[in-house]
């Protein structure tokens, strides 16, 4: 009689448990390190909104600081006006991008020399665990369990 060369079925079943066990412990790492890369994006959207709100409230004195779609512009952007400024791409200008919600808001008459912008997850708890909040301080500050305020802290 022949020896049949092969694993058997209790080698195989050890090596799928070792392999369970194994995605067990990465898995979580590897949704707080999503968590982490969208939280590190949000605040960088925000830093873009800051710059572009200056460059908008400069090229547009008459009219001041902007809302989130002014910012932005239809796509492909080429010409830029009052109500499309081409300065933040279109993804960031609709208001989603990389797990977060963002809303930025122009206030009082023209010209405007306040605005408030958030970025918020937009699922709490996967997608981002913090609440961010700028304005024309340009400080980004930050709360963990609601949407953050200009009396929050900074970063």
């Amino acid at each position: 009689m022949k020896k049949q060369k092969g694993f058997s079925l209790i080698e195989l079943l050890i090596v799928v448990a070792i392999i369970l066990i194994i995605a067990a412990i990465a898995i979580p790492n590897l949704l707080r390190s999503r968590m982490a890369a969208n939280e590190a994006s949000a605040v960088g959207s925000l830093r873009t909104i800051n710059t572009a709100e200056v460059t908008y409230s400069t090229t547009y004195p008459s009219i001041g600081f902007a809302n989130l779609a002014a910012l932005g512009g239809a796509a492909p952007c080429t010409s830029a006006t009052s109500a499309g400024a081409c300065l933040i791409d279109q993804v960031l200008a609709a208001g989603t991008k990389s797990g977060y919600s963002f809303t930025a808001v122009a206030t009082g008459t023209a010209p405007s020399v306040q605005y408030t912008a958030n970025g918020n997850p937009t699922v709490p708890g996967q997608s981002g665990q913090r609440y961010f909040f700028t304005d024309q301080s340009g400080v980004i500050r930050y709360n963990g369990s609601a949407a953050a305020t200009a009396s929050d802290a900074a970063l």
